[in-house]
This record gives C-alpha cells, structure tokens and sequence, in this order.
C-alpha cells in the first residue's frame, strides 16, 4: 500500500495535475458526538507503565539500507530503488533526527509526569529501528510491569497513524508470548487536543506576522496545512465502520480539516486578517495507477506561482508531531525549493515536538487514562476522541491482531487462526509476524 513516513517521496512518484480530490471526496458519516463512537472509554486497569512509541530512524550510514529495508518489508523493493530513498538520510549524516527528538520528549514528559505526582516509568520502541518495541515490552515485563499505556507519535485516525500501531502491539505481544501476562492500551488518538495544536497555531500567527514585517500583503500569502498523503481507499477506511460511506475521505481528512478550521480561528483572535488556505498532501508514494489524495504540496505552489495568486507561502505541517526527515525533507528542501524556483517567499512552522504545552498534553492523554475524572480537552468542531476504537476501525489489508478496539479479541482469534492455517500449509509465515509490511506513514501525524 503505501510506504511509511521517514521515507522520502517516491520509490514510484508521479506528477499529477492539481486536482482536489479530497475536496471532491464525500464526508465521512456523522455520528453524534455524544455517542460511544465519540466517547468510548478504556477499561480501568492499574496501568504501571508508559510505552512511547513511534517510527523510528537510523543512527548511522551502515543503518540506512537495513532500516528501509524493515519499513519496506514484504514488498519485493531491491536494495538500488532503496538507495533513491537512502541519499536523504545520507544528506544528514544517515542519521534521523527522529531518535533524538523523541528522547527529548520523554526526557521532557517524565518531568512533566513526576511534577503531576504520577510515578510510572516510560520505555522507549519504535516499529522500524532499534529499540523496538519488543525490546521495550521485554524490558517493562523484565521490571514487573503488567499494564502498559501506548503513547504514539502520530495524532490522526487512519491505518497507518493508529490502527498500524495498535497492531504492532499484539504482534510483539504474541511473538514475545507475553499476550497472557501483559496489557498495551494505545491512548486515544489526540489531534483535536490544544496542546498538540495551539503551538501550531502560534507558529502560523508568527510567520505572517514575519512575512508582514516582509512587506507582504495578507492577501497575497497562501497558508497550506501539510499532511501525509494515503492512498483513497486508506482514506476512506479510516474511521469505525459506522462512519463509512463509500468514496468518502474517512476520519483522516475529517480531522485535519477539523485541526486546519481549529488553528485558523486562534490566528483570527490575534491577527486582524487571514490568508486564504487549504489542506495539500505531501510523500506521495507507490504505484501510480493507485490513486492518493491530493493535491501535493509542490503542486499547489507551482499552481499558485502560474497563477499569480499570492507572493508568498506559509506551509503548517498539521499532519506531523515532530521535524524528522519527512519534514525536513519534503518541506525544508524539496517544496522549499519550488517555491524559490518560482519566486516566492516561504516559511515553514514548526511542529508541536517539545514545545511544553505538547508534552503537557501527553500528560495528559495519560493522566485521563488513570483518572476517569480528569477532564479531556477536545477544542475541534469534530468532537472528542474514544479510548477505544471501533469495529473494524482503520482496518487494513491483512488479518493481524489488534489491541484497544472494541474487536481486538476477534482480531487476535482471527491472526492467530491464519497463522495456525498458513503453517499448516508450509508457508512458515504468519500474517500476525510482519510488522508494518507495505504500509504507509502519517507517523508522526
């Protein structure tokens, strides 16, 4: 399907004329935002432990290949079409930034945590690169703990951002043999949460407020909200199955345009006039028969250069928690030097990273989680977020087990059945044994 972020664009790019699709896409069936869709809790467990969770990234130029290749794995991709994707991680010494601005986060949030009088320890995996999430889950059950919370860097609904993850916590559950002893509840997914999104909004009120100090026209700057592409039919899977119309965007593009309406109303309070914007899509990746959302990123500023619509641009990186390489990447160099070759001015805002309201808000997504009386904060018109996701939530292409959906017990009945048939079979694989294979980003969403 797709590849992960911390993949550059394009093992398979394609420059396709800017359309918008997404806004051509149907909406996502409305729920009530009073109902378990919206407000499902997790059980009550003695949680003792934090597992924070992301992508990962290589720590060196030995590391590039062997870490694309777990993130491309099961796809067939020979190592000279990996090395496409290799040369931006060897443009920064082959080592991601990911790691050490994830280790900042927890640096940061036990602090935040021990001043909250909330003695639990935070163990640090990735999906993709070391340390994994096996070696975190070893380590906690190694120390006595039972009952883990997941915290993930990525905020949005969809399989790769949330579902991908709840999956890769029973798969390093079952092939630890750790699934009867403990406990992962993956916190709810947290884009509608002030602290991830306030400190975007401030970004974006500065960069105008810069680009005015310029010299230039409020109505001459375009602000686009930047998140990762997925393909359509990703898109309109995400989201519990109660939500699902055919063809629709899904909870994915729902809620960044929830996120984009949200931070454009805290700039309005403080600036007396916006900028037009729009949500645009960046790293697209894959076959190009397979349609993804659109339009890209440099797409948009190409169309906005030919057009003469605007001098400058502001790009929000909305879909992502941290400036790892897909940022940097995609948007400090790549959409960066589009908008130079066409003569415009650009400005990137920051992602939410360390900024203290953000690690507040992780605080928080844990402190909610031990205390059913601590209030939740949920700003966007989309409504709250539940704990627990819903039937067939996000679902993806393969059978794998699943940890904090209402079906997680069906899913890992199911896994562990396809496994059980495809050894029988002699296949000596198992769909609950591939983590992450052939799927897409938006981590750090």
């Amino acid at each position: 399907m797709t590849i992960p972020p911390e993949t550059a664009a394009g093992l398979e790019t394609t420059t396709a004329a800017v359309t918008e699709i997404a806004d051509e896409l149907p909406l996502p069936r409305e729920v009530d935002h009073d109902s378990e869709t919206h407000t499902r809790r997790g059980e009550q467990r003695a949680f003792d432990s934090i597992l924070f969770s992301s992508f990962g990234g290589p720590d060196g130029q030995e590391d590039v290949i062997p870490f694309l290749r777990n993130v491309t794995r099961g796809r067939g991709i020979p190592d000279e079409r990996l090395e496409e994707v290799a040369g931006h991680y060897r443009a920064l010494g082959g080592r991601s930034p990911i790691t050490e601005q994830n280790r900042a986060m927890i640096a940061s949030l036990q602090v935040e945590l021990a001043a909250r009088g909330i003695d639990m320890p935070v163990y640090f995996g990735n999906r993709n690169w070391e340390p994994y999430n096996a070696d975190a889950v070893t380590a906690l059950h190694a120390d006595g703990h039972r009952h883990a919370l997941g915290l993930v860097t990525s905020a949005y609904s969809s399989y790769s951002s949330c579902r991908q993850y709840r999956e890769d916590f029973a798969m390093v559950l079952e092939e630890t043999g750790l699934a009867d002893e403990v406990t992962i509840d993956k916190v709810r997914v947290y884009f509608n949460h002030p602290g991830f999104l306030d400190p975007v909004a401030d970004g974006l009120e500065q960069a105008l407020r810069s680009l005015g100090d310029a010299g230039h026209d409020v109505d001459r700057i375009a602000v686009l909200f930047s998140t990762h592409s997925v393909p359509l039919s990703m898109a309109e899977a995400s989201g519990p199955e109660e939500t699902r119309v055919e063809g629709s965007s899904g909870w994915y593009v729902a809620q960044h345009l929830a996120a984009c309406r949200y931070v454009m109303d805290r700039v309005d309070d403080a600036l007396p006039q916006l900028p037009s914007w729009r949500l645009v899509y960046q790293s697209r990746s894959g076959a190009p028969h397979i349609p993804w959302l659109e339009p890209d990123v440099n797409d948009v500023i190409e169309e906005i250069a030919e057009q003469q619509s605007a001098d400058a641009v502001v790009v929000v990186p909305i879909g992502f928690v941290t400036d790892h390489v897909e940022v940097v990447w995609d948007l400090d160099t790549e959409a960066k030097e589009t908008a130079q070759e066409h003569g415009l001015a650009f400005v990137r805002v920051a992602t939410s990273g360390t900024d203290p309201r953000f690690i507040k808000a992780l605080a928080d997504l844990v402190q909610e989680r031990l205390d059913p009386a601590f209030p939740r904060q949920e700003v966007t018109d989309f409504g709250p977020t539940p704990d627990v996701c819903g039937a067939n939530c996000c679902v993806g292409r393969m059978c794998r087990p699943t940890t904090s959906g209402v079906d997680s017990a069906r899913d890992v009945q199911r896994a562990r059945a396809a496994r059980e048939q495809e050894q029988a079979a002699g296949a000596g694989t198992s769909g609950a044994g591939t983590s992450g294979a052939g799927t897409a980003g938006a981590d750090a969403s």
